[in-house]
C-alpha cells in the first residue's frame, strides 16, 4: 500500500479522533464503510455522540454535506425533491433536495414513518433518484450515516429489513469511559470542537481510496471462511431468516476496507472476525426475540458460530 493512501487514512482517523473521544472503534468502522463505498448505522441512546461522529467525518472530508432531522412529519420529497411549477416555461421543473450532496447525516432515522425511510432507498443502494420518470445521479462519493435510538424510546419505528439491508454495518456508540467523559467536559466547555474541524481529505482522495480497496487481495481461503460463516447462519435452528448474498458481499468489501485502513493490500481471518458482527447482525432475524433484544442477541450469536469454524492458515 502505498505511503500516501497510509497517510491520507491516518489523517482521517486522526480527524475524527480529534473530537469523537475514547471511540477509536467507532471511528475505524466509520472509515471502514467510507472506503467501501457504503453506509453505517448508529445506534445508541440518546446523547452519546452519534451526530457528532456524524458531523466529524463529513467535516473530515471537504465534499458537500446535509443533515436531515427526521421527524413524523418529514415527506419523502424533503429528502429527494420534487417537481415545481415554472411560471416562466410552463413546465414542471425538478427541484433537487438535500440527499444531492457527498455525506448526508440522516439523524434519528427512526422517528419518521416507514413511507419517509423508504425515500433513502434507491439512493443508497443505486446512487441515484428516480422522480417523474427521470433518473437523477448522485454526487460521489455518496454516504448516509444514519442514527437511530432504540426502539423502545418513545417516537420511534422499527426500520425495515429492506433498508436496514441497505446498510453496511450497524454499531453502537456506548458510554465513554470516566477519563474520556472528563476530557469530553473540558473540551467541550467554549463550544463544540467538531464546528472547528478542517477537512484532511478531498473527495478525489476518497474516491482514490475507494479504489484501492476494491483491489485489495482475498485469498480464496478467506472467501471459503467467509461463506462457511453465512452457511452457519442459513443452518442455525436459532435464526428465522440467515444471511443474504448481499450480506455476503458486504462482509466481503467490509474486510478489503479494513484491510487498507490498518494499512495492508491483502485481508487476513482477523478481518473477518472483527467485522461479521456489525455487518451480520442487522441482517439475520433470530426466533422468539423482541425488536429490542434482537441486536445483543445476534451479535452473541455470531461470536458463537465463529468459534465452531475452522480458521485458514
Amino acid at each position: 500500500m502505498a505511503t500516501e493512501s497510509r497517510s491520507m487514512v491516518a489523517d482521517l482517523e486522526a480527524s475524527m479522533s480529534s473530537v469523537v473521544l475514547g471511540k477509536p472503534r467507532v471511528v475505524k468502522m466509520c472509515l471502514v464503510a467510507l472506503l467501501a463505498g457504503e453506509h453505517i448505522l448508529l445506534e445508541d441512546v440518546p446523547g452519546v455522540g452519534k451526530t457528532l461522529v456524524g458531523k466529524a467525518l463529513a467535516r473530515s472530508v471537504s465534499g458537500d454535506f446535509a443533515r436531515l432531522q427526521f421527524t413524523p412529519d418529514l415527506l419523502p420529497s424533503d429528502i429527494v425533491g420534487s417537481s415545481v411549477f415554472d411560471a416562466k416555461t410552463s413546465e414542471f421543473v425538478y427541484k433537487q433536495g438535500p440527499i444531492f450532496v457527498n455525506i448526508v447525516l440522516a439523524d434519528e432515522i427512526n422517528r419518521a414513518p416507514p413511507r419517509t425511510q423508504s425515500a433513502l432507498l434507491e439512493a443508497m443502494s443505486d446512487q441515484q433518484v428516480s422522480a417523474d420518470g427521470q433518473t437523477h445521479r448522485l454526487p460521489r462519493p455518496f454516504m448516509v450515516i444514519a442514527t437511530q435510538n432504540p426502539y423502545e424510546f418513545a417516537g420511534t419505528y422499527p426500520l425495515p429489513e429492506s433498508q436496514l439491508d441497505r446498510f453496511l454495518m450497524r454499531i453502537s456508540m456506548g458510554y465513554p469511559d470516566r477519563s474520556e467523559e472528563l476530557r469530553v467536559l473540558s473540551t467541550h466547555r467554549v463550544g463544540e470542537p467538531v464546528d472547528h474541524l478542517q477537512a484532511a481529505v478531498g473527495v478525489a482522495q476518497v474516491l482514490e481510496l475507494q479504489q484501492q480497496v476494491r483491489e485489495v487481495s482475498v485469498d480464496s481461503s478467506i472467501s471459503e471462511y467467509l461463506l462457511d460463516l453465512v452457511d452457519a447462519t442459513r443452518q442455525s435452528d436459532e435464526l428465522h431468516v440467515g444471511v443474504s448474498t448481499r450480506g455476503s458481499l458486504c462482509l466481503y468489501r467490509a474486510a478489503q476496507a479494513f484491510a487498507v485502513v490498518e494499512g495492508r493490500t491483502y485481508v487476513v481471518p482477523d478481518d473477518i472476525k472483527q467485522l461479521a458482527a456489525p455487518v451480520f447482525s442487522h441482517r439475520v432475524v433470530l426466533r422468539g426475540y423482541a425488536h429490542d433484544r434482537q441486536r445483543e442477541a445476534a451479535e452473541l450469536l455470531i461470536a458463537r458460530l465463529l468459534d465452531t469454524i475452522p480458521v485458514p492458515d
